[in-house]
């Protein structure tokens, strides 16, 4: 069993006692209602979770924090593969296409397609998944009906942030017009906006910028709430969820409705803030930032909202400072959001990432470590620490650096002067 397959189990029990964690049910009725289920496990497939079993993952997790939850070490027997996150929702768009075709017909071109392997997804598989999301069978009929809803509003703050992305602007930038994008998170209770930022494309290192800078400035939430966009799907954000203790909860597909005030928040942006921009351009990305985040503020965190009574949002979340949970150790946030993977060290001592050759420790030669990235560095941890730095490889500069000579070479050396001297 390799170490990401270890990490998903521990995200799979970190699941499982979340609501536990965070006061969400009562843990009599909780632990009742989940023995009596049948939970599809990481590696080891579908299965019955005793109470008893949960308990002790409680305990472990209280004690010792996420690694606890991790299994022992052993040996990897190779299971298949499971659908990850992103190959289900890619499946369900898939299938929204194609309502109108039979299971075994769907199952059949998603096989021609090149979408799936015969030999690694089976046929019940993705009849279950569709099931579940009513789109198989008479569920057809069913699928997407327009839901019951209830507003809500939770009545202490950091409780829910709520998080997506908006498209933005167009500006200049190097030039040329680029599209914008804005990553945010709102406060369910008092409506606050804990960080937001625009940036040029929709990868994940925007949200890490963004999360960072809201747990630092506005404490921990106990939910993350968020759709099933690829970013907030991420593995990365899996982990340092699961190592904060922060439950990440994701809406159903296709359901925008369920967060309706980070919705909100995005239409008055369009609303309120972008017309200033028509009247008044911006030159670049760094002062869209500038300016929105004066006018968030100075105008949005200051105006009184409809739903908080006539207070503003500022007000809200500022009566209730001696709740809010800030971090310890800020210094944790630099490698909780580092994107992960395994590499096998080359003979020269190099390993490619992202079609990137970079150099490493030359003990590792021959070894699979694991590494750790963001956009500017490269780590190689082990049993979750950092040890070393990668670097990225020139090889104008290799080419005038002086080779040490092997102890091996050496030995031989010396012993052929010996030889001649005889």
């Amino acid at each position: 069993m390799n170490e990401k397959t270890r990490e998903e189990i521990a995200l799979f029990r970190y699941g499982m006692i979340a609501p536990l964690l965070n006061g969400q049910v009562k843990p009599k009725d909780y632990l009742e209602e989940m023995e009596g289920k049948i939970h599809n496990v990481p590696y080891y497939g579908e299965r019955k979770v005793a109470a008893k079993t949960m308990q002790e993952w409680h305990l472990h997790y209280r004690r010792n924090g996420f690694d606890a939850l991790k299994p022992k070490r052993r040996s990897d027997r190779g299971d298949a593969r499971r659908l990850s996150p992103d190959d289900k929702d890619h499946i369900l768009e898939i299938r929204k296409e194609s309502l109108h075709m039979p299971v075994s017909v769907f199952y059949e071109q998603l096989i021609k397609r090149g979408e799936i392997q015969k030999n690694q997804v089976s046929y019940a598989t993705i009849n279950r998944l569709l099931k579940k999301y009513k789109m198989a069978g008479r569920n057809i009929c069913s699928f997407h009906p327009e839901k019951e809803r209830k507003r809500f509003a939770h009545d202490k703050v950091n409780v829910l942030w709520q998080a997506d992305l908006s498209h933005g602007p167009f500006i200049p930038i190097n030039g040329k017009m680029k599209k914008t994008f804005l990553i945010a998170f709102i406060d369910d209770c008092s409506r606050l906006v804990p960080f937001a930022q625009f940036f040029s494309s929709e990868k994940f290192d925007g949200l890490r910028e963004v999360t960072k800078e809201a747990l630092i400035r506005r404490g921990k939430p106990t939910i993350i709430y968020a759709d099933n966009g690829k970013i907030y799907r991420s593995e990365t954000l899996q982990y340092a969820c699961a190592q904060l203790g922060i439950t990440l909860a994701h809406t159903q597909p296709y359901d925008p409705k369920s967060k309706g005030k980070i919705e909100r928040i995005f239409k008055t942006i369009q609303t309120r803030f972008y017309p200033l921009l028509q009247s008044d351009p911006v030159h670049s990305l760094e002062e869209l930032n500038e300016r929105f985040w004066r006018w968030l503020e100075e105008d949005y965190h200051r105006r009184q909202h409809a739903s908080l009574d006539g207070k503003t949002p500022h007000e809200v979340f500022q009566s209730q400072l001696d709740r809010i949970q800030f971090l310890e150790d800020l210094s944790i946030l630099e490698t909780i959001f580092l994107r992960r993977a395994e590499r096998k060290v080359k003979q020269d001592g190099t390993i490619t990432l992202e079609k990137q050759l970079y150099e490493v420790p030359s003990e590792y030669i021959g070894q699979r470590i694991e590494v750790r990235m963001d956009h500017q560095h490269v780590y190689i941890f082990e049993d979750g620490k950092k040890v070393a730095k990668a670097v990225a490889v020139s090889m104008h500069d290799n080419a005038h650096v002086k080779r040490r000579l092997s102890p091996f070479a050496l030995s031989e050396e010396k012993q052929q002067e010996g030889e001649k001297h005889v």
